[in-house]
């Protein structure tokens, strides 16, 4: 009889305490859900199905980032010194011309700055290993995935080289992204004297003090040498990633490597990410003078879930709203919301040529199903789409008319816009307009325009199974 009643005691308290957190997480989403629709979804399951849903509520939907927000504040004087120092270097042009990209960020767009694109993965890696080896004073590295293959301790060698040397090297990964990331890699960088760090150190899953930010991934790929040169863009750290896996052959991507003034503002990024990852701050001495080796304007845009708006998603809206002749766009995962089909929909309307250019190939089943059917409700609406044939495309660019390039982490879908941290730099000058166009062109070239025909010709199962998918696009 004691041992029932416990049992059910037991019980009783389990059931009192999911009931609990789901009240708390009800009134949570009450107060801070971001849409309608998502938010009655979420009321309607805590409701009816208090468990699991109010564990998958904390791990997929609780975002509270005060602490984040805090640093970004703290580090706004750096910010203000940089416009004050050298405010020569401020292009008031192009801040003009994109007002709200230039309210969005930390830092305007300045200009002086030498750009460079990076053709897939051996061009990267090549470049960044150059650039680490040339580091003097520091260098700062971190990617979304780092694997410990050839690729990886390659770029661990080029780190444990310099650290030797004395220069400072901090390097900052992902825990989601680089969770097969071995001890023994991490062990090595230490020893070498290299400051390590997982994005999630201070913030574990089950720490009563913080949300579950399982969810919440640091996506973003930049490394920063002696704040003179940093690269951004779409390729992580891993042999697949240089085309030499066997399941996916040739890996399409794209990486910016800028050399002048715009390296600060991605330095400053790191720093952010990094003081919220291990709670120690960044000593980012800025130098008496910043070089000029080019004259490209570059605007550095960090975004993410501790922003006080949707900056990513508002960044992107006002791109395409403003495309008058041309907006192309490629992503490796197009799961897009509603406001950014309404207004891709909106600039084919205005007789803007809309291309999307999307993977034949998948990586993540599911959010391959989802893209194929938002693709085929671009197609019609009059909307091309493009299949790459070529391999495996990965690259996160989009090109507005003459007028605007942006190459940098994000794909099209909500984990992008809404959930993760994420990087873009944008680019106005001619040159690097016109080194992207011819990029892309080439990249049509190997791809397949999808028509009705074959929208039509699907097998019935294949669109329900995309249909099916396309229900899941807001955790995607």
């Amino acid at each position: 009889m004691d041992t029932l009643f416990s049992t059910v005691t037991i019980i009783a308290f389990i059931t009192a305490f999911v009931y609990g957190l789901s009240m708390v997480c009800a009134a949570r989403e009450i107060m801070w859900g971001r849409t309608s629709s998502g938010t009655i979804a979420w009321l309607l399951s805590l409701f009816f199905l208090p468990f699991p849903t109010a564990f998958l509520y904390l791990i997929f939907a609780w975002k509270r980032f005060d602490d984040y927000g805090e640093i970004q504040r703290g580090l706004s004087s750096f910010e203000q010194d940089i416009n004050k120092r050298h405010g020569a270097l401020i292009d008031y042009e192009a801040n003009e011309a994109w007002t709200v990209h230039n309210r969005i960020t930390p830092l305007p767009f300045l200009k002086g700055n030498d750009c460079k694109l990076l053709i897939d993965g051996e061009a990267m890696l090549n470049s960044i290993l150059d650039g680490i080896r040339q580091a003097e004073h520091f260098v700062l590295v971190q990617f979304f995935i780092v694997k410990d293959d050839e690729v990886g301790q390659a770029l661990a060698d080029a780190m444990v080289e310099k650290a030797r040397q004395g220069v400072l090297v901090y390097f900052l990964y992902d825990d989601v992204g680089s969770r097969n990331l071995s001890y023994d890699y991490v062990g090595r960088l230490q020893r070498a004297g290299i400051k390590v760090s997982g994005f999630n150190k201070r913030h574990r899953l089950l720490r009563l003090l913080g949300p579950m930010r399982l969810n919440y991934r640091n996506h973003r790929k930049v490394v920063v040498t002696d704040a003179k040169t940093c690269w951004v863009g779409g390729h992580n750290i891993g042999r697949e990633y240089l085309g030499l896996s066997s399941k996916f052959g040739h890996w399409r991507d794209t990486h910016v490597r800028v050399s002048g003034p715009a390296t600060i503002a991605a330095a400053l990024s790191f720093a952010e990410d990094w003081q919220w990852a291990t709670g120690a701050p960044i000593d980012l001495a800025l130098p008496d003078e910043l070089e000029t080796p080019g004259n490209q304007p570059v605007l550095v845009m960090p975004t993410g879930p501790a922003d006080p708006l949707e900056d990513c998603a508002i960044a992107f809206m006002e791109t395409i709203s403003r495309a008058r002749e041309r907006l192309w766009i490629v992503s490796p995962y197009f799961v897009p919301g509603i406001e950014i089909l309404t207004a891709l929909y909106a600039a084919a309307l205005r007789g803007v040529d809309v291309r999307i250019l999307l993977p034949e190939k998948a990586d993540h089943r599911l959010v391959w199903l989802a893209s194929y059917a938002h693709a085929d409700d671009l197609i019609n609406h009059g909307i091309k789409v493009y299949r790459y044939q070529k391999g495996f495309l990965h690259q996160k660019v989009i090109l507005v008319d003459d007028a605007l390039a942006g190459v940098g982490t994000v794909n099209f879908d909500n984990r992008s816009f809404n959930i993760n941290f994420e990087i873009t730099l944008w680019f106005t000058g001619a040159k690097m307009i016109d080194d992207t166009a011819r990029m892309l062109r080439t990249d049509f070239d190997h791809a397949r325009q999808t028509g009705l025909a074959e929208l039509r010709s699907r097998r019935y199962v294949f669109r329900i199974l995309c249909q099916a998918a396309k229900l899941f696009s807001p955790i995607l």
